[in-house]
């Protein structure tokens, strides 16, 4: 008889915010979770009912971690993937498959997969190093993303002038067409062993500019049901092309002409899927174990309007951090805060997010404003 999922050990690469939630959610099943992360203090480290401290990047740290666990996954793309190719090779599970990250860990790989599969990208080439940008073949202005470990807004630069080349990165990059859109979209869809997907409704996201991280998030969308469905079915098309098991974030724009064209994908839970745990009947997290231990997806559908705000640290604070406002915005209906167990703040550092519900979609946004003005983490 095949083991019962409370019964069963679940690794995790990477101990930060989303494996936190992650594990959650696993207590909910009886889940004997594993996390493995290089920082003593990160924020799975007191609900995990095994912590160890080590690299996620070495080969020996993860294969040995990975021995321990009867299923293995991840919370971060930054992995030693020969480790769990040799994992999978004994038999242990590894959900997203090792083949998935090591394509999504480079993003000019990630970009011939969807050249290969018809799936709508913005224009791009593939260069090596910083002397061949010089050579002029693609039209200024555009951005410049490192092929690999780029990750939350970092490692990508807008290059406009010939002058930007001598700043550039002089490493393997992607040139990106400059794409005029008109929002940043994202659907999250789940695959299971199966091979059932599921998707969850399109969100649209506002961007901090200056941090190039996700401030403000707005579940369902607005748009038109045509557009919704057209993105559903390419986050499917991908999920199907790259027979992924678990969850897998689908990131995308909207261009002033309707297009929609994908930007990256992250294979694991998500920033544009938090709102999930208190909008949607079934959460990104418990979708993602569902995924990986082959039970039935569940049900993806709304419950509510949700908005989400990123808890970003304030800039001039680096230090302990205390959370101004905290007090206020919990005497508003509707507001449900996630601190992510970060001792220490830093300026734009993710130090947790908030979810706000109510039926009135404007009523949803106006308090979203008000607690995204009023919490602040400082030092």
């Amino acid at each position: 008889m095949a083991k019962q999922i409370s019964e069963l050990k679940l690794g995790i690469l990477g101990g930060g915010q989303l494996g936190r939630m992650l594990i959650q959610e696993a207590i909910n099943y009886n889940l004997t979770t594993l996390v493995l992360d290089p920082d003593a203090d990160a924020p799975c480290k007191h609900i995990a009912n095994y912590f160890e401290i080590g690299s996620i990047t070495d080969y020996d740290t993860v294969y040995n971690f990975g021995k321990k666990a009867d299923i293995i996954t991840i919370e971060i793309e930054k992995v030693n993937v020969d480790a769990l190719e040799q994992l999978e090779r004994e038999g242990k599970l590894v959900y997203p498959q090792s083949r998935v990250i090591r394509l999504i860990q480079d993003k000019g790989v990630q970009k011939q997969f969807f050249k290969e599969n018809d799936i709508p990208t913005a224009p791009f080439m593939l260069v090596n190093s910083k002397e061949d940008l010089s050579s002029g073949k693609f039209p200024f202005p555009y951005f410049l993303k490192l092929r690999k470990d780029g990750y939350d807004g970092k490692g990508v630069m807008k290059i406009s002038t010939a002058a930007d080349v001598k700043n550039a990165f002089d490493a393997p990059t992607l040139i990106e067409e400059l794409v005029h859109f008109e929002k940043e979209i994202a659907v999250i869809v789940a695959r299971n062993v199966n091979g059932d997907i599921k998707t969850f409704p399109m969100v649209e996201m506002e961007f901090n500019p200056e941090a190039n991280l996700v401030e403000f998030l707005i579940s369902p969308s607005t748009y038109p049901e045509s557009i919704q469905e057209r993105a559903e079915k390419i986050a499917k098309d991908i999920a199907a092309g790259l027979n992924i098991t678990g969850i897998l974030a689908v990131e995308m724009f909207i261009t002033k002409h309707g297009d929609i064209l994908v930007n990256e994908l992250a294979p694991r839970p998500h920033n544009s899927g938090h709102q999930s745990i208190e909008g949607n009947y079934t959460s990104q997290f418990a979708q993602h174990l569902r995924a990986i231990f082959n039970l039935p997806l569940g049900d993806t559908r709304s419950i509510s309007n949700a908005i989400m705000v990123n808890v970003l640290g304030e800039r001039g604070h680096e230090g302990i951090a205390k959370y101004d406002g905290l007090e206020k915005i919990m005497s508003i209906d509707g507001v449900y805060v996630h601190l992510y167990g970060k001792k220490y703040t830093k300026p734009f550092r993710k130090m947790g997010h908030l979810t706000i519900i109510d039926q009135n979609r404007e009523k949803a946004i106006e308090k979203a404003r008000f607690v995204q003005q009023t919490l602040k983490v400082i030092s």
